[in-house]
């Protein structure tokens, strides 16, 4: 049985935490969250590890994270890069050079996953590099991806969908792809609220522009962490085209994940599975949650969800 692979989504530059947290520890003898990422894939039966990363800290990440791994499972390192663009129908740029150099940060969440796509030949899930998922998370994940012929399916893609109000920062706000699901957990559409912030029990998604929309706090949100067959990246890539013709322009224009998964949704060319987890989740988007984030993991170590140390 060919074991799935984990895409890790790592090139991010941590501005709102104010420094580089995919290197940062946070387990009681310094384990990063990317550590415990993959500590639980390999339990949950993974059986590679595909980092994407910015080249400009390729060496860092390499010393200080990659290299831990490498005895456990197999590693690939590619880059995500502002240059990494598809053509267009006749093999010219989609955008202009000088507009990509003065791009001041890559393309998003989807670029990042398309830049995988030379080392992922089977079944893969993707995931951020600083969010804890848990062990639940990985098992439900990585029993989707073991699924024979999963690109012949009818339903070759998933979602390991968490609960709104367990997300949330008390620092700052958060940006969350809230899903709207069918009885059968079939997914009917995500959406990128990039203005979340907790308001009792629920949260209020507050733009710059428009009215504020509020939450319960029971809905399902996606924080990236998708289960997908290869056959995903020609989706993509033609995805990728289309908005870099429309907003390839704007130098703050993303091209997310979830939106990607949307409109294939809505253009009936994929059906996502919904999957919930109960499972503990947590990240840093601030600086102040770091102390949450230790506290948490600590309690998990001592109630032997962990062993005392990851990589002994």
């Amino acid at each position: 049985m060919i074991k799935p692979t984990l895409v890790v989504l790592a090139a991010g530059l941590g501005s709102r935490f104010g420094g580089l947290k995919q290197t940062i520890g946070f387990g009681p003898h310094g384990e990063t969250l990317l550590d415990y990422s993959v500590f639980d894939a390999i339990r949950a039966g993974f059986g590679r590890v595909v980092f994407v990363i910015r080249r400009e800290f390729a060496d860092a990440f390499r010393r200080d994270i990659a290299s831990r791994f490498e005895p456990h499972i197999a590693v690939t390192c590619v880059f995500q890069e502002r240059e990494s663009l598809p053509l267009g129908p006749d093999g010219a740029p989609l955008v202009e050079a000088e507009v990509v150099a003065a791009r001041l940060k890559p393309w998003g969440t989807g670029q990042a996953t398309l830049a995988a796509r030379p080392a992922v030949t089977e079944p893969f899930g993707v995931i951020n590099a600083d969010d804890f998922y848990g062990r639940e998370s990985f098992e439900k994940l990585g029993s989707f991806l073991s699924q024979p012929n999963l690109d012949q399916s009818t339903v070759r893609t998933c979602l390991v969908a968490f609960t709104l109000r367990k997300t949330l920062s008390d620092h700052g706000r958060v940006a969350r792809g809230v899903c709207q699901t069918t009885d059968d957990q079939l997914l009917l559409s995500v959406v990128e609220k990039t203005r979340l912030w907790p308001v009792g029990d629920g949260a209020e998604n507050r733009p710059e522009t428009g009215p504020v929309e509020s939450f319960t706090g029971n809905e399902p949100v996606s924080l990236n962490t998708w289960g997908f067959a290869p056959s995903i990246f020609a989706e993509l890539d033609r995805l990728f085209g289309e908005f870099l013709i429309t907003q390839g322009r704007d130098p703050d224009a993303e091209f997310f994940l979830p939106f990607a998964v949307d409109q294939l949704i809505q253009e009936e060319r994929e059906q996502c599975r919904v999957i919930r987890s109960d499972a503990a989740w947590f990240g840093v988007t601030y600086r102040e949650d770091a102390d949450r984030v230790r506290a948490s993991l600590a309690r998990l170590h001592l109630a032997g969800e962990y062993p005392a140390q990851l990589w002994p």
